[in-house]
């Protein structure tokens, strides 16, 4: 029998996630796991214990019975004190933990002599992103920022003409592109918002743009921002010149936008000041103001976390922390996902026994504290989470007399080979002249000439022209059937059969041609 992994019910106020589905415990199974769960841990998601038992899980009643028959304790939040008092030598933590603002937890733990695996460390990098939880929660925070600004917002998103007049489109910012920028994105503009983006990351515009959105630029000339991927795939800290210009846009903004959604955070630093109060006065009433780094402090001065507030220029300002947890079906599926594939790595043999790598970029970069010791914070993986992009060469723009010379050298070349290749082809002709009987010749400067032009009619065309070129054009298969009727009469066999088959092909390419002309003329009749 292997190892055995148990959820513990979350006992955060709000929070109605679980770390352990039926679906996620029956491919645990398959690894070779036994799972436990607390009693009532998936209530708040949906989930019964009669769900749990189903799939083969057992129901503990309480925390204590919970941890001491599991050898894998797994959970969303980060762990209480009471809670990490629990754990033991040789047992495996894995939950969220943000060991950089709990220092203390993370001590105790170490003493503890336990393993935690905190999934807010995962690297990010290609093959760690299955065990990503962060971008799963962020992906599912974005969504529900839209849903939840649309709740607030009195207006359709969508712009509409109706009998009792003209519904002008929401006009909805979002300010940082990163997983829950682009999902909000993708929600505002599928639910026909007017939607712009901006982040300090030039590198999304075309991510923005691809999804239907409008990328701001801001007219900066103080050179390139660092690239995101040093710090790990978030946008860097910008200069002081650059947020000026950043606040001034916004400023103008303002005044424009029914929605904002504030995504800037880095982990482990307090959010960054983008949405000020005096933005927020300029907006018009009835706006609504979404705050996703409300836990750190948010990106509005407004923003009081967990909590939503109107402004007194009646602006809804809204500082949720808990956005994943208000889809706690979804999110719980996800993020068990997460921990599920995480489990995967630790067990190469699938046999139920966790292998803890220390020299796996994945695993080595998660694990916070192991075998007595603290591991925070991981060494930098072997692989960038992003390649830092090489800046675009600038191509210098010629001037007028640089283009004359240019067109007047490849007009020169051209011409050049054009003659060289007029000198061959006539030398080729005098050689052949010099021994072929003069029937022969005709015949053959017909033949040349015939090839040479179909060739610059045909191969010249660009092919999104070929369709209505060839039903034109292949009415100059007549002329085919008509020399090959001069020669049908022939006294040759050979002769009398390959003109008989040139009428047959020609006078297919002709019905056929007139046929799609046909077609292609309807397309453009009313039916």
């Amino acid at each position: 029998m292997g190892q055995k992994v148990g959820a513990l019910r979350e006992l955060a106020i709000g929070e109605s996630r679980v770390s352990l589905t039926p679906d996620s415990a029956v491919q645990l199974r398959k690894l070779g796991y036994v799972c436990f769960v607390e009693a009532g841990a998936g209530e708040k998601a949906g989930i019964s214990d009669e769900a749990y038992c189903a799939a083969g899980v057992t129901v503990v009643a309480d925390a204590a019975a919970l941890v001491a028959a599991s050898d894998v304790i797994v959970k969303v939040r980060p762990p209480t004190t009471a809670e990490v008092d629990l754990l033991s030598a040789g047992k495996t933590l894995i939950s969220f933990f943000y060991p950089g603002q709990n220092g203390e937890l993370l001590e105790l733990a170490r003493s503890k002599g336990a393993n935690v695996i905190a999934m807010d460390m995962v690297p990010r990098i290609s093959r760690a992103q299955k065990m990503d939880a962060l971008s799963s929660m962020a992906n599912i925070a974005g969504y529900r920022a839209v849903i939840e600004a649309g709740n607030h917002f009195g207006r359709f998103f969508t712009g509409q003409i109706t009998a009792a007049g003209k519904v002008p489109p929401a006009k909805v910012l979002v300010i940082g592109a990163g997983v829950a920028g682009l999902a909000a994105i993708g929600v505002a503009v599928s639910l026909g918002a007017q939607t712009y983006a901006f982040d300090v990351r030039p590198e999304v515009a075309e991510q923005i743009e691809s999804m239907g959105a409008e990328f701001v630029y801001l007219d900066f000339d103080g050179g390139a921002q660092q690239d995101g991927a040093a710090t790990g795939g978030y946008a860097a800290p910008s200069s002081p010149e650059f947020r000026e210009k950043q606040l001034a846009k916004f400023r103008e903004l303002a005044p424009q936008m029914d929605i904002v959604i504030t995504t800037a955070l880095i982990p482990g630093r307090d959010a960054p000041k983008l949405w000020l109060a005096d933005m927020v006065a300029a907006m018009k009433p009835g706006s609504v103001v979404v705050d996703l780094a409300a836990e750190r402090g948010g990106n509005c001065d407004l923003t009081v976390a967990d909590q939503k507030i109107v402004s007194d220029n009646g602006v809804t300002v809204i500082g949720y922390t808990d956005f994943p947890s208000r889809m706690a079906a979804q999110s719980s599926a996800l993020y068990a996902t997460n921990i599920r594939h995480m489990l995967t790595d630790l067990t190469p043999g699938k046999d139920g026994v966790i292998v803890h790598n220390m020299e796996d970029d994945v695993i080595r970069g998660a694990t916070v504290a192991f075998e007595g010791a603290i591991t925070y914070p991981p060494p930098p993986p072997k692989i960038a989470a992003i390649a830092a992009q090489k800046p675009k060469e600038k191509v210098k723009e010629p001037t007028p007399e640089e283009k004359r010379a240019a067109e007047a050298a490849a007009f020169r070349a051209e011409t050049k080979n054009q003659l060289v290749l007029l000198a061959i082809g006539t030398a080729a002709l005098l050689i052949v002249g010099a021994f072929a009987p003069s029937a022969f010749m005709s015949h053959f400067i017909v033949f040349v000439l015939a090839c040479f032009v179909g060739f610059q009619v045909i191969w010249n065309v660009s092919h999104s022209l070929h369709t209505p070129l060839m039903a034109v054009t292949n009415a100059v298969s007549g002329i085919v059937i008509l020399g090959a009727l001069l020669q049908i009469g022939s006294s040759n066999g050979l002769v009398v059969v390959l003109s008989a088959l040139s009428v047959l092909i020609a006078t297919i390419n002709i019905v056929g041609g007139f046929l799609v002309t046909r077609r292609m003329l309807a397309m453009f009749q009313k039916s």
